[in-house]
């Protein structure tokens, strides 16, 4: 038999030390999950680094590319789901700042597993004014940017999207990483940093 075929597989993610990590990830996407996993542990994304391109569909399924706003500040931040009470935070103090991202010509793009209906709900109950992605399972672009992994909640482990967040300069180039998120104080962190007045 193979070594990549079903059966392969079968037995690789029923063993007792893979299968555990695995278990909210349905069995046809597993194989390709596991190779994003290992192209995450080889690569490290550093300050300076291109950033990954991607092409995603926004809130009206719309596809979105990153390179299409070349030559203008991106900020890039991964958020688990949409209207929980973290990921609230963080949005409306996108939200609080817009004014201030804009006029500094600066893009934002939240980038969630959640699909485009969701979003759609979201940015209407909290008057979003960006651009809201979906990186559905198993999320090659919040894998890209390592910002998808193992995760614990209530005793349970599971993969899932990390609440990391990108600056991208005008050239295209990553100009700050956060990946410790306080997710009220995200916006006005980034302000601060870049001195946007």
């Amino acid at each position: 038999k193979p070594l990549l075929g079903a059966n392969f597989w079968t037995h690789f993610f029923s063993s007792p030390l893979i299968g555990k990590s695995f278990d909210g990830i349905k069995k046809s996407q597993r194989p390709s999950t596991l190779l994003l996993f290992i192209w995450v542990v080889i690569m490290t994304l550093c300050i300076g680094d291109s950033a990954p391109d991607f092409t995603l569909p926004n809130q009206d399924g719309v596809d979105i590319s990153l390179s299409s706003f070349q030559g203008s500040r991106v900020v890039i931040y991964f958020y688990p789901k949409d209207d929980t009470p973290g990921c609230t935070k963080e949005a409306c103090s996108f939200r609080d700042n817009w004014e201030l991202f804009k006029s500094n010509n600066i893009q934002v793009l939240g980038i969630s597993k959640d699909a485009s209906k969701s979003h759609i709900k979201f940015i209407d109950k909290h008057k979003l004014p960006f651009t809201l992605l979906t990186d559905s399972d198993p999320c090659p672009v919040a894998a890209s940017y390592e910002s998808y992994g193992l995760k614990k909640f209530m005793g349970r482990e599971y993969y899932g999207m990390m609440r990391h967040t990108f600056v991208v300069n005008k050239d295209g180039k990553i100009e700050l990483i956060y990946l410790k998120v306080k997710s009220d104080n995200m916006a006005n962190q980034i302000v601060n940093d870049l001195k946007l007045n």
